[in-house]
Formats: structure tokens, C-alpha cells, sequence
């Protein structure tokens, strides 16, 4: 078993079918051998002279076999192929002998067939097997048909504009030697089976893996993933004489589908009752056998996904340690002691109208979940978290090398493959060259901004909600919404920021797609990764502008009492509550979580479930009379699979971009402001176990079949992953040097504490940091519109001032010295912290090698045993 066939399902067979049989190569070695130990013209030397007339026969032989066309197929007489003249690609690599001389005159072969002369780099071979054509191809496909792609059209009128183009494509098709089977229902359904040639000359271009020998069994020369990804390019890139691509004929209705099948096969069987069921959710993913069934870029997925959730465990461990920390010391946090013993300090309103003054103990079960959050365990569990992050990607990075190099994929080049497909498709194509547009780009950029401001006015917008919830809350009759106003602004306001983020998300795509538009990339690869960025940059900021603004500036930027900073004059800002804003944080990423992870995937599953049930109808059988000996005409096998395929889900090219954009929000989430929400782990992790398995019941039995495509790597998104990794760094340091009350804490326990100015070693260090952190106002310095309405029943004569969280004087209410402390310790704190968190990460890449030593070796190995056997090539051909 190779390395990491455990975890990784390695234990399923390859899914490359086999190439040539063996008796080729058996035949090279034997002629070889037969014209080295034969004696030479001279002096005993073995066969070297090039004009040997034994030395011309075997290369003749050898050069007839080895260049035999196409094997005939049982559906197509030996007539189709007479006089067809085959082009031979150069053989100056392994008979380097035969030189500018190797083009002799003609000869006739032992058949009787001749052998036209050709320049000294190409052969011009005809046919010349005259065997039975039950005996030419052993490893013929069985009698079933299989087909490689079904189109869906509605039944149009004849002589109609939609029947005509769909008459000119599918002629296109029948041209480059597609067979056609058309099957009428209440639409049309047209079989596509591409012929063999197209994949022979695959393998050939691309020297490609997929031919090696593995299985005597298998029928195909190329795996079945392989032969959809090629008929699908071909299907997508065929043009009609009106300039018309299968894109341009499904958007004018002339096709409705385009899909391959989902068919009775053992590796489908096996995902079905071993992968895509619920009872296996704890069980590996055979990711073998997704690779033979959906091709590399879905089964990389689903190991990138379970690596993650794997690793996600250990984080999850790490965040519920931290949460139960910060339960032990509910109770006896000595900051919230204070909050819950000031039943004398009296607090500012918290709003202009009907708000009174109120008690600092009131808020004391607020207080203790403050700190029960934002306590020194954050502190390591963010620097935790930065480190945990860079060890992850570094992982999934070996992981990635040693099951690419499983694949033979290691090496492999996306774009010569593509290059290889266009010419396949038309061999006088013309590469589309590189190009770059100044104009274009400055123009996306303007876009791009134009987009982000968007959604940061949307954030605004919700700032707004909240404070105008607050002041409405604040007034309401029932006593509850009076006293916890801010409690539910900030939950509601949570809820709506999702409602925006589902409607955001279906803008954003439009806007990134025809931004994309206006780019003209060069090909589709370079299409869905100008498409990836976009689109993230668009859903970051959707998905975290509002939690930024709670983050960094709610409670700093809203002035204070008598000079309130307001929106429109009249509603001010919302306020910190005494013991932090880092609550409020933490209400609003859990209530974001527990939404987009229970409703999300809820939706994502029903939706699809609920539409297949829809399409899916009871299949009756006609009924007629039978006249007496007369047989049933039998239904087509075809007819019934492809009506059930055609009534599952369509799928399109953002099938799996969704499930990946959908993951690395999550990633984000999980990272960025973790220090503020210790669970986001845990919940991802809950949800990744269940996502793992709801994707691939949808792959396997509500979806069609997913086009294959190759990828020795998750493409662009690792990228975005790191840099979502460098943002997590950046983000957990400004949470606890802003949000958090730990920097303010820390330095009152070692500047203004009276551990350090009573000496007194028997108190808490942290002993009156309240009464430190909060300012006093003059109640006769209010606004007079909130004088005159907001304390009706306050005793001014008794009480003249009110306390409120800042570090002002209580004379002018400028800045205190303490605050200038804070804000250096802050600004200090942030800086170590991020090149300290940076410069772990940096180490723990470079202490992680990317790419594991045993696959290097490997690799090694292989290149030098290839130079081996070209240089044994070239030795043995020059001694013949």
C-alpha cells in the first residue's frame, strides 16, 4: 500500500485503464535482442551497418506494428478504412541511426502493402492488417452502448430557426466523427460517443499516465472521467457555420442540458452505499475512488476538506478549553466582583429620551460573560490559533504533494493540456496570445472599489439600524426591551446582517462575472481565478464589515456625554458597555455562525431534495392491445437512464466553487476573529463533519453528474487561504489590543494598581480598575434637550454628577494621562504580537518542507530511471 493509503482511501484500485497490449513491447526487446546477437557484415561486429538487409526488415516490421491505425470497431466495415494514409510521428529518438538517410525508397511489407517514402522526421504508413475483425482489438468495449455525453432539446418545430441550428451542430459533431443516437420523449435526447481516435491522440500529445497498465479487465483506453472531460471541451468549443458555440445555443433555447450520465457502474455502487449515506459519517473518504468517479478537481476537494476538518479538531479541543476556563472563573473574576458590588455608582443614560440614570450592578450578569470571554486564556488561544493556522496550510501542502504524486499529476501543466485539447478539437487552431489592458484593468479596479464601498455603506446602514433599534427599544412600554435595548439592537441587527449577506452573496456574483467580462482572460483557467478573487474580496466584506465596525469602533467613536457625536442630529452612536464591547462581538459572530451553518446547509440540502421529488414522476407504462402472437416492442435501455438523469439538479461550473467559497468563508470566520468568539472552531467542526457527507449525497444522488476536471492542486484558493492566515494575524492582534479590556487592565495592575503603589501583596492586582476606567460628567453640562426630558425623577441636588467608560478629566473632559499610557501599550502590544505571530508562522513554513522528502525521492527516482532508459534506447539502437 503507498504512503498514506490509510487516511486517504488509497486502498481502492487506480481508476488509469490500460494501455497497448504487452506483446508490443515484448516484440521490441525481441528484435533488438535477435539483431544484437546475430554476426555482423565485418570482423564479427553484430549487425551495425545500416545497410543490412536483416537491419531493414526488422526496423520495417517493428516500424508496420508499431504504427498500426485505429483497431476497426465491430459497428464499422473493414472497407470504412481502406486507403487511409496515417501520419507517424518521428522515430529519430529511438532509431537514431536511420538520420537524414532513414528515408529509403519505397518497400513493400511482408503483407504486400507498400510503404511510401516520407522526409527524413515523419513516416506515411498505410494500413496493411488484413486479419479478422473479430481479432483486432482485445480490448474492445462490450456490446452495451455507452455514451459519453447526452444533449436535451425541446421538439421544435420543422424547418423551424431552432431546429436548423441544432441540425448544423450536430452535424458539426458528426463530422469530427461523433456517433449520434437520438431518443424522443417529451424531448429530445441525443446520445454523444466520441470516437477513439480523439483519445489515442490525447494519450499521444500529452504522453499521458492514463494509458498504463493496471487492470485486465477494463475495455476503455482512457479512464471514463478523462473521456467526459475531453468530449465536454470538444462539445463546448464546436462552432457552427453561424459562429455558434453550445453556449450561444443554450442561451437561444435550441438545447435545453448538456450533462454526462450517471451510470450502473462498481465504483458508482461503492460511493453510493460506502460514501454518500449518513451512517457513514465517521468513516474515511475513499478518495480514489471520488477521484475515478469525479475526476481530481472534486476529489482534491473532499481531501482538503477532510484534512481541514481533521485539524480542525485540535483547534476546536483548544477553543472549548478556553471557553470552560473562562466558566471557572464566572464567578470569581475580580473585575466583575466590582461591576456586581457598585450598587452606588450611578451610570450616564444610555439614550436622550425616557432613559434614567441606572446602577453599574445592574449589568453584573453582563460583566461576568464579558470576562468570561475576554480573559489571558484569549491571549493564548489567538497566538494559538495564528500558529495553528500556518501549520495547517503547511500540512495540507505535504498531504497535497504525496496524493498528487500518487496520481502521477505532480509535474502536470494545466495550460499544455488545454493547448492539447484545442488542437485536438481543431488542428488548425491558433493560441490566443497573452495581453494586457491598462485601460481594462483601471476600469475593474474603479468597479472593484465602487463595490467595496458598497458594501461598507451597507455596514453603515446597519450601524444605523442598531442605533435607531436602540433608541426605539429604549422608549418601548415593556420593561425587558427598555433594559436590554443594546442586547437586542445588537441581536437583531445580527440577524438582518445575515439577511443582507444571502442577498449580497447573489450581487456579488453577477458583478464579479461581468467584471471578468470586462477582463477578456485568455482561458477559462485564468477566467475562474480573476473570478475566485473578485468574489472573495466582494463576500470578505460583505460577511465582515459590520463585525469590523463592532470590533474597532463601536464605543470610540461616539463622543461623550454633553457632546455625543449623532447621526442626522439626532440619534447618537451606540455606547461600549462599562466592561467591553468584545460581548457584543461575540453575539453577533455566533448569531452569523449558527445561521449560515444550520439554515445554509438546511436550504442546501432541501432545496435540491424537494426539486428532484418535484421532477421525478412515476414512470407507467403505456398501454395498448395486443393482437394475438404479436411481441411487445421492447424500450430502449438507453431511454429510461437518461430520463433519470436528465430529472436530477443541474449543476454548472460554480457547483464546487460554491462548496469552496462556502469553506473558506467558514476559514475565515474560524480565524480572523477568533479571540472574540473561542467556539467558531468547534461549530466549524460540527459542520464540516455533517457538510462532508451532505455534499456528496448531493453529488451522488440529487445532483447530475459533475463534469471532471484534472488539478494537481485546489488552484488560487490556497492563496486566498493565506492570505486569509496573514489577516488572522492582523485581526486577533487588533481584538485584544481595542476590543479587549486586557491591555487597560494590564496596565493598571503594573502602573495604577496598589500592588504597585501601596505595596500591598495580599490584594488583587486588579482591585479598583472600575472606578479607574470610568470618568465623571457634571450633570449640569448636558444637552438641554436631554435635561429637560431624560431626568424627570433625578434628585439634582443631592446627585450632580454620573460616571461613564473613558479616560477623561472631569474638568474640561480632555484626555487623561492614562489613557496616553493605554494607547501606547495598545499600539506596543500590537506590533509584538503580529511579528511575533508572524515570524512563528514564517518558522513553522520553513520547518515544514512543503513537499515531503519521500516524495522528492520519488521523484527523483523516476526522472533518473527514465534518462536510464532513453540513454539504454539510444545505446542499443546505435549497436543495431
Amino acid at each position: 500500500m503507498r504512503p498514506g493509503a490509510k487516511e486517504l482511501g488509497k486502498e481502492a484500485p487506480r481508476c488509469e485503464e490500460p494501455r497497448e497490449p504487452p506483446g508490443l513491447f515484448c516484440l521490441w526487446l525481441r528484435l533488438h535482442q535477435l539483431l544484437r546477437d546475430l554476426p555482423g557484415a565485418a570482423g564479427g561486429e553484430r549487425g551495425k551497418e545500416r545497410g543490412s538487409p536483416l537491419h531493414h526488415a526488422a526496423f520495417r516490421a517493428l516500424t508496420e506494428y508499431q504504427k498500426l491505425p485505429a483497431p476497426l470497431s465491430s459497428k464499422q466495415p473493414p472497407s470504412s478504412h481502406e486507403g487511409v494514409t496515417k501520419k507517424c510521428v518521428p522515430l529519430a529518438r529511438c532509431f537514431p541511426q536511420l538520420g537524414s538517410e532513414g528515408s529509403q525508397a519505397p518497400h513493400t511489407t511482408p503483407s504486400g502493402h507498400r510503404v511510401t517514402s516520407a522526409p527524413p522526421d515523419e513516416i506515411l504508413l498505410t494500413p496493411w492488417r488484413d486479419f479478422p475483425v473479430e481479432d483486432t482489438d482485445p480490448f474492445a468495449p462490450p456490446d452495451e452502448e455507452k455514451w459519453d455525453f447526452v444533449l436535451v432539446s425541446d421538439i421544435h418545430e420543422v424547418g423551424s430557426q431552432k431546429e436548423i441550428k441544432r441540425k448544423k451542430f450536430l452535424d458539426e459533431l458528426s463530422k469530427k466523427g461523433f456517433i449520434i443516437k437520438k431518443i424522443e420523449d417529451k424531448k429530445l435526447f441525443y446520445g454523444v460517443r466520441a470516437p477513439r481516435q480523439i483519445f489515442k491522440k490525447y494519450q499521444w500529445l500529452l504522453r499521458n499516465p492514463d494509458s498504463r497498465w493496471q487492470n485486465s479487465d477494463a475495455h476503455q483506453d482512457v479512464p471514463v472521467t478523462t473521456r467526459i472531460r475531453i468530449v465536454n471541451f470538444i462539445l463546448q468549443n464546436t462552432v457552427t457555420p453561424d459562429l455558434e458555440k453550445l453556449h450561444d445555443l443554450m442561451k437561444k433555447k435550441v438545447f435545453e442540458a448538456s450533462f454526462p450520465l450517471h451510470e450502473k457502474e462498481e465504483v458508482r455502487e461503492f460511493l453510493k452505499e460506502k460514501w454518500a449515506r449518513w451512517r457513514s459519517i465517521f468513516h474515511h473518504q475513499p478518495i480514489e475512488k471520488i477521484r475515478c468517479y469525479f475526476g481530481e478537481k472534486v476529489a482534491l476537494y473532499f481531501a482538503w476538506l477532510g484534512w481541514y476538518t481533521r485539524l480542525l479538531g485540535i483547534a476546536a479541543v483548544a477553543g472549548s478549553i478556553v471557553f470552560v476556563i473562562g466558566i471557572t472563573i464566572f464567578n470569581s473574576s475580580q473585575v466583575s466582583k466590582e461591576i456586581c458590588e457598585a450598587n452606588t455608582t450611578i451610570m450616564c443614560p444610555l439614550c436622550d429620551q425616557n432613559c434614567p440614570f441606572w446602577y453599574l450592578s445592574d449589568t453584573c450578569t453582563y460583566a461576568k460573560v464579558t470576562h468570561m470571554i475576554d480573559n489571558e486564556a484569549t491571549v493564548v488561544f489567538a497566538m494559538f490559533m495564528a500558529i495553528w493556522a500556518t501549520v495547517f496550510l503547511e500540512l495540507w501542502k505535504r498531504n497535497r504533494a504525496t496524493v498528487v504524486t500518487n496520481w502521477d499529476l505532480y509535474g502536470w501543466d494545466e495550460e499544455q493540456e488545454e493547448l492539447a485539447l484545442e488542437l485536438i478539437n481543431n488542428l488548425q487552431h491558433e493560441p490566443r496570445q497573452y495581453q494586457h489592458s491598462y485601460f481594462r484593468s483601471t476600469i475593474v479596479l474603479v468597479l472593484v472599489l465602487v463595490m467595496m464601498a458598497v458594501t461598507i455603506g451597507i455596514a453603515h446602514a446597519l450601524v444605523i439600524y442598531r442605533v435607531v433599534a436602540t433608541a426605539l427599544f429604549s422608549q418601548s412600554h415593556s420593561e425587558f426591551l427598555r433594559e436590554q435595548a443594546n442586547t437586542v439592537a445588537v441581536m437583531t441587527g445580527a440577524v438582518l446582517h445575515y439577511i443582507t449577506i444571502v442577498i449580497m452573496t447573489k450581487v456579488n456574483r453577477r458583478v464579479a462575472l461581468f467584471l471578468c467580462d470586462l477582463e477578456k482572460p485568455r482561458t477559462f483557467t485564468q477566467r475562474e481565478k480573476n473570478f475566485t478573487m473578485k468574489i472573495f474580496t466582494f463576500q470578505f466584506f460583505t460577511h465582515f464589515s459590520s463585525l469590523i465596525y463592532i470590533a474597532f469602533f463601536l464605543g470610540r467613536i461616539n463622543g461623550h456625554p454633553g457632546n455625543y457625536v449623532r447621526i442626522a442630529g439626532k440619534w447618537r452612536l451606540e455606547e461600549c458597555h462599562p466592561s467591553g464591547c468584545i460581548t457584543d462581538l461575540f453575539i453577533q459572530m455566533a448569531i452569523i455562525m449558527l445561521l449560515k451553518q444550520t439554515i445554509s446547509n438546511v436550504m442546501e440540502y432541501l432545496i435540491p431534495c424537494i426539486a428532484h421529488k418535484l421532477r421525478k414522476k412515476p414512470q407507467r407504462p403505456k398501454k395498448r392491445s395486443m393482437v394475438l402472437g404479436e411481441e411487445e416492442e421492447a424500450e430502449d435501455p438507453c431511454k429510461r437512464q437518461w430520463l433519470n438523469n436528465y430529472r436530477l439538479n443541474e449543476v454548472n461550473i460554480f457547483s464546487l466553487f460554491d462548496e469552496f467559497l462556502e469553506m473558506v468563508i467558514q476559514y475565515s470566520f474560524t480565524t480572523i476573529f477568533v479571540a472574540a468568539f473561542p467556539l467558531a472552531p468547534l461549530l466549524a467542526f460540527i459542520n464540516n463533519v455533517f457538510e462532508i457527507h451532505l455534499d456528496a449525497i448531493k453529488m451522488m444522488r440529487l445532483y447530475r453528474r459533475m463534469v471532471p476536471r484534472k488539478a494537481n492542486d485546489i488552484g488560487i484558493w490556497l492563496q486566498v487561504l493565506e492570505a486569509v492566515g496573514i489577516l488572522a494575524v492582523i485581526g486577533n492582534g487588533l481584538v485584544i489590543a481595542i476590543t479587549s479590556d486586557f491591555i487597560p487592565l494590564q496596565v493598571y495592575k503594573y502602573t495604577y494598581s496598589p500592588c504597585m503603589t501601596k505595596n500591598s501583596s495580599g490584594v488583587d492586582c486588579s482591585t479598583g480598575y472600575i472606578n479607574h476606567s470610568l470618568s465623571v460628567f457634571r450633570i449640569q453640562d448636558f444637552e438641554p434637550h436631554t435635561r429637560a426630558e431624560a431626568l424627570p425623577n433625578f434628585n439634582s441636588t443631592q446627585n450632580k454628577e454620573c460616571r461613564y467608560r473613558d479616560y477623561r478629566n472631569a474638568d474640561d473632559y480632555s484626555y487623561t494621562v492614562q489613557f496616553w499610557h493605554i494607547f501606547a501599550a495598545r499600539l506596543a502590544f500590537l506590533i509584538l504580537f503580529e511579528h511575533v505571530a508572524l515570524c512563528v508562522k514564517l518558522i513553522a513554513a520553513w520547518y515544514i518542507p512543503d513537499v515531503p522528502q519521500s516524495v522528492k525521492n520519488q521523484i527523483l527516482d523516476k526522472k533518473h530511471t527514465n534518462l536510464r532508459k532513453e540513454l539504454s534506447m539510444m545505446e542499443y539502437s546505435t549497436e543495431v
